[in-house]
């Protein structure tokens, strides 16, 4: 059976880079912070749905009661593809399909780097 990963929420699922000081596209980390290992670089594979907007009726209905409400979420600047820089010490690492990936919550992106043609 195959499956997918679903990323929930203001999270964003990453392939990190490995450690080359300089990417093709330019960006570059000095070496006191690669050595600190604060900050690391990757391309985002997957994004969540975004940060969920509450339901406004929600006071309103009784606990028994369906919510009318759909949910609804206000999107990620971050896109899939985007290249970015961000904060390892937010990130889990996860494996999936014998390949390595750090899962952070949005707010832990610092940098992202996207193509003029995509935006």
């Amino acid at each position: 059976m195959d499956k997918e990963l679903i990323i929930v929420g203001d999270r964003v699922l990453i392939e990190p880079d490995g450690d080359e000081e300089c990417t093709d596209s330019g960006l570059y980390l000095p070496q006191g912070v690669k050595e600190k290992e604060k900050v690391h670089r990757g391309r985002i594979v997957k994004i969540g749905p975004g940060y969920p907007i509450p339901d406004p009726t929600a006071l309103e209905i009784e606990p028994w009661q369906t919510p009318k409400f759909e949910k609804k979420y206000f999107p990620l600047q971050a896109k899939e593809g985007d290249y970015c820089i961000f904060l390892r010490n937010a990130g889990i690492e996860i494996e999936f399909k014998k390949k390595k990936y750090v899962v952070v919550p949005h707010s832990a992106i610092l940098v992202l780097l996207r193509d003029k043609e995509k935006i």
